[in-house]
């Protein structure tokens, strides 16, 4: 992040500087796949912290599977960054996502941390896994690697249940269990058997009954291969014993008025530990009677029952809910009977009496009974009400007549489409006796029927009725598919929809850049167009619509293309240009031998231009992807035709249209420099027409002199054959050089020529004006000298200018101006012996005079009383002395840039 707050895109890897004011590591933002490695310079790790961060990505190499088992594997992977080192890479952890092809598909992750390597557990044996991993740094996640997939190894089947008994006799036993769950990998053309084995384990105790122990044990068998579980748990069963013999008829013991005591022998065959039960029946009565045995200290004695003896005749009466009076149903010995003819969904009241000889007892409690709710009959068949539409009809019919109990009812409506094969479906379940069926086709022939149900369940079916629906507009159709012709066409391609009830008139096809920008291309009712004029590596889109007599269907699925790249379009923008656009100093430019071409990029078309070719006469020139170029080693003034087209990896281009150009001719040779006058402040310089070539009237030149630098500087520049230099040093000694210019360009520099000024006469003796100044001075301090700096301020001058500076205490001042006000200061400077440095102290108060011409001579003194010599300058006075010394340098460097310019 920047100063401004914006966020700044680094092409990786990189190193980028970064200054934290209060000690914390700003957010990084590197994309998937890269690591931010951030390292403190200073090592302070608090305030005006300067951070490095190094951006490299991190790829997964190889991904490995290796010691599968039934239920675990062991998987390892190695990673290398971009700069190639490879193993562990800091600050960077993994995570390792398994996917279960036989679930649901989706990858889960099962590890996430800094190892290379991880064992998979709680697998699934005989099962089909992918496993993958992708790096995280610094919470970003990067590329996942491929995935790799492998097949747990078969397991032995799980351990059985125990059996359990299901039937038995004295001699055999009928045992049940539960397939186990087997895991087991079986490759085409093998055959499984499933083996059970028991194991039998039979003993006798002393009572000599035969208990049988089993363990079941679940096994595999394909083809060689054995693989078997482990056992059950042991269960226990035991045989029936065998019948008893037939019981010999019981005897009469005792009797009564109401009862009798039976007695009856037991069975020889029964041991005295077998526990034996008895039945006794009386007459055709179901009443039955269980004895048990008689304690083993009673066994000599007769087992026994004591029977009560009654013969009844039973009368019942049956009472009507809506009614006060009895009426006798039934009248006999038996205890059960079938009272039929009653009306549903009735309460009855019954009661009972009994009567014998000695008369009829009292009657029992009422009961209360109700008797149930016949299922409901056949419904009318369901009719429609009011027009039917194309995708949805209101349906109603009459319920069956059936009492009552018709606010109770319920109704069941299906539907069954008239198709072969078709299930029907129930598409309305409720009280009511009228629905709305929706989502249906159009034009489509149904069959319906109803039924009714109430709390004793459904009727039967009513009469099935057909009904067709309304024809209406086409469904959606399918996306259409698209075949690439070239890059510019495209063939589109859909099938016939089905008519939904009539038949469809029409297709529309809607092409465009973007599904705002969709427009129709196509209506017909063919099932192909093509399209052209299309642009390469552009994205396109298009959906078709089918349309009928009732209305347009939706449109399909919208599908997206892709034009493939091709060639560069022609270039455009080819001219020659006067100065080239990338000049070299190595190889200067001439416009009588060199051509400055330069042209505008066409559009790629998908792949990246990667050359330009320039055909020139019978020769090409290849250059780099650039925008312009130099042709040298051309002849002068002569006539060429250029083209020029680009390239990618799709192959070349078109050539651009011809570009007709003509080479300058040759530049004018340098004429030959002559001083015409010397004088002791100015040189006259001339020249003449060149040797080697003739000039003509728009002929220029180019005079420059070597300044104290030694740099040639231009000191003229125009058609005239002479020029005159003043303000020149005497008896000093000045370089020049002359060149040539025309239409056919800068020719070459002369040679150096060299010319001196002579001396100036003296000058003509005039009244004196001149005065002398003189200060006290210092004696030297610790070895250091002292020197003096005089400065003087006088006439329309506003600042001090300095007029001396040396060890002595006075000074001759001359050229002064009559009846003018002077100011004169001092200041003493100490020259340091050991460091070379000049200690300057302050200014001493200023001297004031006024040179007359009464006056021969004035000689001033400077007060020096209140001047500090030993002071050394303030900070303020050394920075002042910085500022102005910079501000002079930069007032130089700009004069002689130009005079350079």
């Amino acid at each position: 992040r920047t100063e401004d707050g914006a966020l700044q895109c680094i092409q990786g890897p990189a190193e980028v500087p970064m200054m934290s004011p209060n000690g914390s590591i700003p957010p990084i933002h590197v994309p998937p796949g890269y690591v931010s490695q951030v390292t403190d310079r200073n090592g302070s790790g608090q305030c005006q912290l300067y951070c490095e961060t190094k951006c490299e990505s991190v790829v997964i190499l190889t991904l490995q599977v290796s010691n599968v088992q039934s239920r675990s594997a062991l998987v390892s992977w190695t990673s290398v960054s971009v700069s190639g080192s490879s193993g562990r890479v800091p600050s960077c952890s993994y995570e390792l996502q398994l996917k279960d092809k036989g679930r649901d598909g989706k990858y889960k992750v099962v590890y996430s941390g800094e190892e290379l390597q991880y064992t998979l557990t709680d697998l699934r044996p005989a099962t089909d896994y992918h496993v993958r991993v992708s790096t995280v740094c610094n919470s970003m996640k990067g590329p996942s690697s491929d995935a790799r997939a492998f097949t747990t190894h078969s397991a032995p089947p799980d351990t059985p249940l125990p059996p359990r008994l299901s039937h038995r006799t004295k001699s055999s036993l009928t045992l049940q269990w539960k397939v186990c769950m087997t895991e087991i990998a079986i490759s085409p053309g093998e055959k499984v058997q499933k083996v059970y084995t028991f194991v039998l384990l039979t003993h006798f105790d002393d009572t000599q009954i035969c208990f049988i122990i089993f363990l079941l044990l679940y096994e595999y068998i394909i083809i060689l291969f054995f693989s078997c579980s482990g056992f059950s748990t042991e269960v226990v069963f035991n045989t029936t014993g065998s019948l008893p013999q037939t019981s010999l008829p019981p005897r009469l013991a005792q009797a009564g008025p109401s009862w009798v005591t039976l007695e009856w022998t037991r069975p020889n065959s029964c041991s005295n530990e077998e526990v034996v039960t008895y039945t006794l029946e009386m007459q055709d009565e179901s009443k039955v009677l269980n004895s048990a045995l008689l304690p083993p200290s009673h066994i000599p004695l007769i087992p026994c029952a004591v029977v009560t003896m009654a013969f009844y005749r039973y009368l019942i009466h049956l009472c009507l809910c809506s009614e006060s009076q009895w009426v006798t149903l039934y009248r006999g010995p038996e205890r059960k009977h079938l009272c039929e003819d009653l009306k549903p969904a009735t309460s009855y009241s019954l009661r009972l009496s009994c009567v014998n000889v000695g008369g009829q007892s009292l009657c029992s409690d009422d009961l209360t009974v109700r008797t149930h709710i016949p299922p409901p009959g056949r419904c009318q068949p369901p009719s429609t009400v009011g027009n039917v539409k194309h995708k949805e009809m209101t349906l109603q019919w009459d319920g069956p007549l059936c009492g009552e109990e018709s606010e109770n009812m319920e109704f069941s409506l299906e539907m069954c489409a008239m198709e072969e094969g078709s299930e029907p479906t129930e598409v309305y379940c409720g009280s009511k006796t009228e629905c709305t069926v929706g989502n249906l086709l159009p034009g489509t022939t149904y069959r319906f029927q109803v039924r009714a149900a109430n709390s004793a369940g459904y009727g039967p079916y009513s009469e099935s009725v057909e009904i067709s629906t309304a024809a209406g507009p086409p469904g959606q159709c399918s996306p259409p598919a698209i075949n690439v012709r070239s890059h510019t066409c495209a063939d589109v391609t859909w099938e016939n929809k089905v008519s939904s009830g009539i038949d469809i008139s029409e297709y529309r096809l809607d092409w465009g850049r973007d599904l705002d920008s969709l427009e129709l291309v196509y209506s017909g009712m063919e099932t192909c167009f093509q399209i052209s004029n299309l642009e390469a590596s552009a994205d396109y889109c298009c959906r078709l619509q089918a349309v009928n007599q009732a209305g347009a269907g939706p449109y399909s699925d919208l599908v997206m293309y892709r034009t493939p790249a091709a060639a560069p379009d022609v270039v455009s923008g080819f001219c020659c240009v006067d100065h080239p656009l990338n000049p070299t100093d190595n190889e200067p430019f001439s416009h009588s031998t060199c051509l400055a071409l330069t042209w505008d990029e066409p559009h790629c078309n998908g792949a990246e231009i990667t050359s330009y070719s320039i055909s020139i006469g019978d020769r090409i020139f290849t250059t780099r992807n650039e925008t312009c170029h130099i042709i040298r080693d051309l002849l002068p003034d002569s006539k060429y035709s250029l083209q020029i087209r680009a390239e990618n990896e799709m192959g070349p281009g078109p050539f651009s249209q011809t570009l007709t150009v003509r080479t300058r001719p040759l530049p004018p040779s340098p004429p030959r420099l002559e001083c015409a006058a010397v004088g002791p402040q100015s040189l006259k310089l001339r020249w003449g027409f060149s040797s080697r070539s003739q000039l003509t009237d728009d002929t220029t030149y180019t005079l420059q002199m070597e300044n104290r630098n030694q740099r040639f500087v231009v000191v003229y520049r125009g058609s005239s054959h002479t020029f005159k230099l003043q303000r020149l040093s005497e008896s000093s000694q000045y370089r020049f050089r002359i060149q040539a210019v025309s239409e056919a360009g800068e020719g070459p520099f002369s040679e150096t020529y060299t010319f001196s000024t002579t001396k100036s006469l003296p000058q003509t003796l005039k009244e004196g004006n001149a005065c002398e100044v003189t200060w006290e001075s210092i004696p030297p301090m610790r070895g250091d000298r002292i020197s003096y700096v005089l400065q003087m301020l006088g006439g329309r001058d506003s600042d001090y200018k300095q007029v001396y500076k040396g060890d002595e205490t006075s000074f001759q001042l001359s050229g002064l101006q009559w009846n003018t006000d002077y100011r004169m200061r001092v200041f003493a400077c100490r020259r340091c012996v050991d460091t070379l440095q000049e200690l300057c102290g302050s200014f001493s108060p200023s001297a004031h005079f006024n040179l007359r011409r009464s006056d021969a001579t004035l000689a001033v003194e400077a007060d020096i009383t209140r001047v500090p010599m030993g002071k050394t300058l303030t900070d303020e006075q050394f920075a002042g002395l910085i500022v102005f010394g910079v501000a002079s340098l930069s007032v130089l460097m700009a004069f002689l840039l130009q005079l350079l310019i």
